[in-house]
């Protein structure tokens, strides 16, 4: 034995553990052992000096019914000693090494005899493992996060054996309503996301993390603010002209919001796409259903991991502003166009351009002074897991500190979760979920409408460049609304403060081995406290904001629910049955209060009180709602190959009249595992699985529905009206009570199939139809009616669409390659609007018009540049000019089709152009590894979408109010007739600017985004084992690190359409770890 591996050892009644200590302490030996084995006595007294270690345990073991085997130069396992019997000759020793997918050895995983309690050992630092049994046993492989396998000796002397990740299973069972479902079984269009999917990168918003990864689900992220949950979720396009949000469900219970989530604290991600899988859900699936799944405790040992990441974020895109001598130059271009006299003369534009007198004329960059936060984010999340047959418990920590890329807007996030499951008895099980989410988002605003950073961005994106930052004595610039960095400079902050909590207790009672009941209590609130001070600010001598104020929003919900459920599941030789009935009801509590005060003392003193009371301004309401539903589903299988699954369900909502409170929801469909046949027995070398599904249903809609109250008579307070000569309050009258209106509903059919072939490719297909019918939209009434217009049952809407996804895996040696694209098209149309052909929307420049897809762009369509003036005053003799005499035609002016062809142009030549909803999206995520090393990448994007850009993305020629951007380099000209954009003038000038919408100013923004890109690195297990560390793996990530797009702006593609005054999206790079110990 190595002189470095002898023991010096002086203990008096000691035990073996403590013995065990002294060795691992004085030698590279580190012991492994089942506990069962190992007592608690203090009865070991030796001393020693540089003795062997086998000298040392020898005199330890002594009267112990135990002995060891030194397996290597870093390991000793310790094993039960085996009793002599008449059989003895036929025991043997077996050693081996237990390992993950990757190779990477596991450390502490259970090796047991099966069919002999207790008996077992456990792998020590490399993997290694040793146990003496008798050639004919078999041994059990286990541990946490992995699949148990069994493995016969037979009669071998050495083992190599390879675990498979939980994970991997559950891609084989699906999380579905009210239950679990295996994969090969489900006759309706469900897709997953896993955890290791989600933890995998540094994510903020667990929308943006499920992004690309599911076909048929379209995420579009319009901005990137802190903690603003403004993203959009559409499943199998929009189905109605109301809420076409899917319903949400967090461990089968809604409320809350799926961004404030911890990624860590997911399991999985189900979204149900067709009515056949959402239909158990009723009227709330309408839209599609996404079911959330937290983590739970397993049975051994208690499991502590951390994963943690620092990163910095900036913009994908800013549009690029011409400086000052630039914009000074095309606004002198922009007068004389439009018969005025030029404002700058050359030797301005000279020492705009030199920068030689920074405070008379001056070159002021506001982006990078509105845009100056770090950046700089960070996540930690601690999570412990463990338990025995009886209990099971999980408990996570979670923090999130996030720097916006503008001054004052951050976000800081707490959560906490505990899940316990308890096994009271063979018959009695509880389960609870307990979860607190504590949020703080400060956003930097002013005084403006609406307030917050979107509109400091308004102003960043309109000041001219020439405007100074600040005058020469240290006072602001301005134009007509301030100056939008003397907001931040002033810590101006609107504070938003949130608290979540849910709260649910389960019990299971297993009434006979084939019969079930479930009860399952919830409750869950939501606190949010907004808090919007706006200092008064003295800009310079002669402009004064005006007087502070404060507003206060004290908001709160609460949703109580009760479900009860009976599960009964049989097998009759080859014939599988499982049935579920069920009984809901739920009630939501919305409280809200609104107050406000002007005239402070000053900028410090921000209570409420200290404002002048004749300022103050209040209003607050209350609503309630209750739902109260019945539910059934029975699924068949025989010999698992002919699948047959009906749901039913029945709500009840206050929301409408008792004559039209019910709505009844059908579903049914069936499947045939083709593969599963005799005659394919040929195929079965190459065709894994085979199966074809169909599947039909119904869904209901009640959240179209903002009013609460459709049925009754609603009032509003605090109207004013004439009485003896003088103004008296009173009340009016705010609604036309409609007791017929009732539940949108929407019909479904699909068809689709999955392949599985070669061992390593997955396909899946789907094609569905889905009509929504009784779609609740306003209906209006003349004038002389005294009300605005009522709601009723009386719109249409259809999608049809293909989905997609293909999967290749292959392992080879050390290596490891995951392929899954997925790709979803999506026809929408509008079918009926209530007896009109189309309604524009209050912007102007949306419509719905019938045959034609939802919320679609609405403009006049332009045709090119008039090249010459020849040319635009023979197109005005021909086709007039609607626009007024200030806005005559001239060459570089865009030139508009007459669509309705009656020879004259009018607003009736407007017309549909394009839509915001894609046509088709898409995603590709590619992984590989190689021994320690990991790499992926994840690419998504979206084709036949379009947006509307207006005047606050390319600025135009108003002066001190407004930065073209330098796309205006590429105008018209006489100089430049191929100029791609109309000529410079002031936009009072000419129709030919984006505050005329036409499709000149409607963008195709198709792009592809690299959406995440991975690179990591998994550490040696034999230097972690001394830490206690069982796996650690670094990484660097870059999140929506590029894009490919066709705007002529650097702008985000998925950015909003109509204003550009929104928080840019965010880059993000991460550098991060995940700790097991």
């Amino acid at each position: 034995m190595a002189q470095e591996n002898t023991v010096t050892i002086d203990v008096r009644n000691a035990s073996l553990r403590q013995v065990f200590d002294v060795i691992e302490k004085q030698t590279t030996y580190r012991f492994a052992y089942q506990d069962v084995v190992i007592d608690n006595r203090k009865d070991i007294s030796l001393s020693k000096k540089n003795a062997s270690v086998p000298a040392v345990l020898d005199i330890a073991l002594k009267g112990r019914d135990m002995t060891y085997t030194i397996v290597s130069s870093k390991s000793i396992v310790i094993t039960p000693k085996q009793v002599a019997s008449a059989q003895a000759s036929v025991q043997r020793q077996v050693t081996g090494t237990v390992t993950d997918a990757n190779g990477e050895p596991i450390i502490g995983a259970n090796v047991l005899v099966k069919g002999e309690s207790g008996k077992g050992v456990i792998t020590d630092y490399d993997g290694n493992f040793a146990i003496t049994v008798s050639s004919d046993a078999v041994l059990e492989f286990s541990y946490i996060g992995y699949s148990t396998i069994a493995l016969p000796v037979n009669g071998k002397s050495a083992l190599t054996v390879k675990l498979k990740e939980d994970q991997q299973l559950l891609d084989e069972v699906v999380v579905v309503g009210y239950g679990l479902q295996a994969k090969v079984n489900l006759t309706g269009a469900v897709a997953s996301v896993s955890n290791k999917e989600l933890t995998a990168r540094p994510i903020t918003s667990v929308k943006a993390g499920i992004q690309g990864l599911v076909p048929g689900l379209t995420i579009t992220n319009s901005q990137g603010r802190p903690g603003e949950d403004s993203s959009t979720m559409r499943i199998r396009g929009t189905g109605t002209l109301n809420n076409a949000s899917p319903y949400i469900l967090i461990d089968g219970v809604e409320g809350g919001s799926m961004n404030q989530l911890d990624p860590n604290d997911i399991e999985s991600i189900s979204v149900l796409k067709d009515a056949a899988s959402a239909a158990i859900y009723g009227s709330k699936a309408a839209n599609g259903v996404i079911l959330i799944t937290t983590k739970r405790g397993k049975t051994g040992r208690p499991v502590l991991s951390y994963n943690g990441s620092v990163g910095w974020q900036r913009a994908t895109g800013h549009v690029e502003r011409m400086n000052a001598a630039d914009a000074a130059s095309y606004y002198n271009r922009a007068l004389e166009a439009s018969g005025k006299s030029p404002r700058f003369t050359d030797e301005d534009i000279a020492l705009f351009r030199n920068g030689s007198d920074p405070y008379g004329h001056p070159d002021t960059d506001w982006n990078e002074l509105g845009y100056q936060g770090s950046g700089f984010m960070h996540q930690h999340n601690v999570n412990i897991s463990g338990g025995n047959e009886s209990a099971q418990y999980m408990a996570s920590v979670g923090y999130l500190g996030q720097e916006g890329i503008m001054q004052h807007s951050n976000r800081r996030q707490f959560n906490l979760r505990t899940n316990l499951d308890l096994k009271l008895s063979d018959k009695f099980t509880v389960r609870t979920n307990l979860a607190y989410i504590n949020n703080r988002y400060d956003d930097p605003t002013n005084s403006y409408v609406g307030g917050g950073s979107d509109q400091i961005i308004r102003q960043l994106n309109l000041i001219a460049p020439w405007i100074p930052y600040k005058n020469e004595d240290g006072s602001y610039g301005t134009i007509g609304d301030g100056n939008p960095v003397a907001w931040l400079d002033l810590d101006q902050v609107l504070t938003r403060k949130t608290q979540n909590f849910s709260g649910i207790l389960s019990l299971d009672y297993q009434i006979l081995k084939e019969l079930k009941f479930t009860a399952t209590g919830a409750f869950v609130s939501n606190v949010q406290v907004t808090n919007d001070f706006v200092k008064d600010i003295q800009y310079n001598e002669s402009k004064y904001h005006g007087l502070n104020s404060l507003k206060v929003r004290h908001y709160l919900w609460n949703r109580p629910s009760l479900d009860l459920l009976l599960n009964y599941a049989k097998n009759f030789g080859k014939h599988n049955l499982k049935a579920l009935a069920g009984y809901k009801i739920e009630k939501y509590n919305y409280d809200e209060l609104k107050a406000g005060r002007r005239d402070f003392p000053n900028n410090d003193l921000t209570d409420i009180n200290a404002g002048t009371s004749s300022t103050q301004t209040n209003e607050g309401f209350t609503r309630e709602l209750a739902m109260m539903s019945y539910f059934g589903r029975i699924n068949y299988d025989y010999a698992g190959k002919y699948l047959f699954e009906a749901n039913f369900r029945a709500d009840a909502s206050s929301r409408f009249s008792p004559d039209n409170r019910w709505g009844y929801y059908p579903s049914l469909s069936a499947g045939w595992r083709i593969s599963e046949e005799n005659f394919m027995e040929g195929t079965r070398n190459w065709l894994q699985s085979l199966k074809i599904r169909g599947s039909w249903g119904q869904l209901g809609n009640q959240d179209a529905l903002d009013d609460y109250y459709p049925w009754l008579v609603t009032y509003s307070l605090g109207k004013n009206y004439p009485f003896g000569g003088s103004l008296e309050s009173g009340i009016a009258q705010t609604n036309q009570k409609l007791e017929t209106i009732s539940w949108e509903k929407s019909t479904t059919w699909g068809i689709g199939f999955d392949l599985s072939l070669l061992g390593c490719i997955d396909l899946s297909f789907d094609y569905y139809d889905r009509k929504t019918t009784g779609i609740i939209m306003d209906v209006p009434v003349p004038g002389s009616f005294g009300l605005s217009a009522y709601k009723d049952n009386v719109g249409a809407m259809r999608n049809r669409g293909v989905e997609m996804t293909l999967g290749y895996h292959k392992e080879w040696n050390d290596w490891t390659f995951r392929a899954n694209g997925n790709i979803a098209v999506n026809h929408n149309e509008v079918l009926n609007l209530g007896g009109v052909n189309e309604q524009i929307e209050s912007d102007g420049y949306h419509i719905n018009r019938v045959g034609m897809p939802y919320h679609a762009f609405y403009g006049y369509v332009a045709d090119g540049l008039f090249k010459s003036q020849e040319e635009a005053d023979a197109y005005t003799e021909k086709y007039g000019n609607p626009f007024g005499s200030s806005k005559k035609f001239k060459a570089g002016d865009v030139r508009y089709r007459d669509v309705d062809g009656d020879g004259r142009l009018t607003s009736k030549d407007r017309d549909v152009i394009s839509s915001e909803q894609p046509k088709f999206t898409f995603g590709l995520n590619l992984s590989a590894s190689w021994k320690s090393l990991d790499a992926s990448v994840l690419l998504q994007g979206a084709c036949g979408v379009s947006r509307y850009f207006n005047e606050e993305v390319f600025g135009a020629f108003r002066g001190d109010t407004s930065h073209p951007a330098t796309a205006w380099f590429n105008a018209w000209s006489p100089e430049t007739p191929n100029g791609t954009f109309p000529r410079i003038v002031e936009p009072d000038y000419t129709a030919s600017y984006p505050n005329t919408v036409s499709s000149f100013w409607i963008f195709k923004t198709n792009y592809l985004r690299f959406k995440n890109i991975q690179l990591g690195y998994t550490l040696p297990s034999q230097s972690l084992g001394r830490f206690g560390i069982s796996r650690a793996r670094i990484y660097y990530s870059a999140e929506n690190l590029f894009k490919i797009d066709n705007l002529p702006v650097n702008i985000d593609p998925e950015s909003p359409s109509g204003r550009g005054s929104h928080y840019p999206q965010v880059a993000t790079h991460s550098f991060g770890i995940n700790l097991t110990f």
